[in-house]
């Protein structure tokens, strides 16, 4: 229970700060009007908006769908490492109600221990997660 407790608080830490660090490059690249994206080049030939980006021998890639591209990439990304984050919080209380110290532990548990056989194993911990959720 201390192993799960131990790597599903660093998951979570983990993954809060992946998301957070997406954000902020999704920020930066909105705000930045994706010329961000593109500082590698150093292009005369480069417009202003890097939406409208050409295709040059200077740029060692191709500019032409890179912003569109990037924040394809990153919003679902983002999406999936903050949901990853709340499971994440949810395994480490769940680690903690089975080690009696969570807000639900000293009922919940105790009941379900002291009537062996009535629950089974998967719905004692589907009934700790909406319990305490």
């Amino acid at each position: 229970h201390w192993t799960l407790l131990s790597l599903s608080l660093l998951n979570c830490l983990l993954s809060t700060a992946c998301s957070v660090g997406l954000a902020l490059a999704i920020a930066l690249t909105v705000h930045s009007r994706g010329m961000r994206l593109v500082t590698g080049c150093n292009s005369s030939a480069l417009p202003a908006d890097a939406r409208a980006a050409i295709a040059t021998n200077d740029c060692p890639f191709n500019t032409t769908r890179i912003y569109d591209t990037a924040l394809a990439l990153w919003v679902p990304s983002m999406v999936l490492a903050a949901a990853e984050a709340v499971l994440s919080g949810r395994c480490g209380l769940v680690a903690l109600i089975l080690q009696g110290i969570g807000p639900c532990a000293q009922t919940y548990v105790k009941d379900q221990v002291a009537r062996p056989g009535t629950v089974k194993e998967g719905q004692l911990l589907m009934g700790l997660a909406e319990s305490c959720a």
